[in-house]
């Protein structure tokens, strides 16, 4: 079977039909489908891209040592990482691109297991379709079969925002190392806590309570589009054994998979700089309050929502009904199948829209209940 056949359609095609019915509102539509961040790249990564941008010469696939160690002291600093080295760093063209190719790129293949989270990102999946491999959504790992060879864990996660504390990420990792299966944790919003993690470090798989000091099988992915507003410049890196780095590293080369020298430049800046990330974080909290509470006066149910830019809410009924409710109010929302046959019954509102676009929102809800504006 050829790969094109392996491949479902985009899922967003099918909320084409609801934004148009979305539109036609009186006062327009409020995308909230999509985590795309609205805000300006913070003005200290645009003058460091702009001051790297004579670059005639290619960039290094595997990173310049500048980056890779503004990586490792980032990890020390605000991951509670500490003990990696530069040769456990590489660059990515965004995550999406590594997660997806991860599978490809390790060799798998038909007989072979992907494990992705019962409620899972979309790019797990292609991934796995990608290479003719089995996927397989569960989140116990005493679940996770024998001929799994790729284990991808997500915290937060994407869609609901749910956080693995240090025991649940170590079981993770002992379950993987037993099987002999590469796990790979998806950590792209660990940044973005909310409730009891605000003020704590989010455990990232690397975390020597996690890991027991050992990096070997096992590899986290990291993004700065949403913390950094650099989904633009396809900003990313991964972390972990060496081995492996090197591996995929050499590979990438082959394949011309290279993070443009400017971008890197960028991204030693982003990673030096907290001030933009609180920031950030401030404006997304004050957006997340002012949504939360009107759709939970709507009377929706949020589930996990701890960690992340999403909202991750029910009515107790099928997703797409939800998805069409909100489209008669000129909102559009994600249905829960786009991430799992295990959230059929879940959407996902966006909380990266504008101030005023998010304000809009929460007001349509409690105006289509008959209460007040808030």
């Amino acid at each position: 079977m050829l790969v094109f056949d392996r491949l479902p359609e985009y899922p967003w095609e099918q909320l084409k039909p609801y934004s148009a019915k979305a539109a036609k509102h009186a006062g327009g539509a409020v995308d909230l489908s999509v985590g795309s961040p609205v805000d300006p790249t913070p003005s200290i990564i645009q003058d460091a891209l702009n001051a790297s941008s004579n670059a005639p010469g290619y960039p290094s696939t595997g990173g310049s040592l500048e980056f890779k160690n503004a990586v490792v002291e980032w990890f020390a600093r605000r991951r509670g990482v500490v003990g990696l080295t530069a040769d456990q760093v590489m660059p990515t063209i965004g995550s999406k691109e590594l997660i997806s190719w991860l599978p490809l790129l390790m060799g798998l293949g038909p007989g072979d297991v992907v494990v992705q989270p019962k409620v899972a990102y979309t790019a797990y999946v292609v991934g796995a379709a990608m290479c003719g491999a089995e996927i397989v959504s569960e989140d116990d790992p005493a679940q996770w079969p024998a001929n799994a060879k790729l284990i991808w864990i997500n915290s937060p996660g994407n869609p609901d925002g749910r956080v693995l504390d240090v025991a649940e990420m170590k079981a993770a990792v002992d379950r993987a190392r037993e099987l002999g299966a590469l796990l790979a944790s998806d950590e792209c919003y660990a940044e973005l806590g909310w409730g009891e993690w605000s003020d704590k470090l989010i455990p990232s798989v690397l975390d020597p309570r996690v890991c027991g000091g050992s990096h070997e099988g096992i590899l986290a992915v990291y993004s700065l589009s949403k913390q950094s507003n650099l989904a633009g410049y396809r900003a990313a890196f991964a972390v972990g054994e060496a081995s492996l780095i090197k591996a995929l590293v050499n590979l990438r080369m082959h394949s011309g998979l290279n993070t443009p020298a400017p971008v890197q430049r960028a991204m030693v800046v982003a990673l030096g700089d907290y001030e933009h990330v609180a920031i950030a974080k401030e404006i997304y909290r004050e957006r997340r309050e002012v949504l939360l509470s009107a759709i939970r006066a709507y009377g929706f149910e949020l589930a996990d929502s701890e960690a992340g830019l999403y909202l991750w809410a029910t009515l107790g009924e099928d997703c797409w009904k939800t998805v069409d409710r909100m489209a008669d109010l000129g909102i559009v929302v994600v249905p829960g199948t786009f991430y799992g046959e295990h959230s059929t019954d879940y959407v996902r509102f966006s909380i990266t829209a504008t101030d005023d676009k998010i304000a809009e929102a929460a007001t349509r809800l409690r105006d289509a209940i008959g209460l007040s504006k808030a």
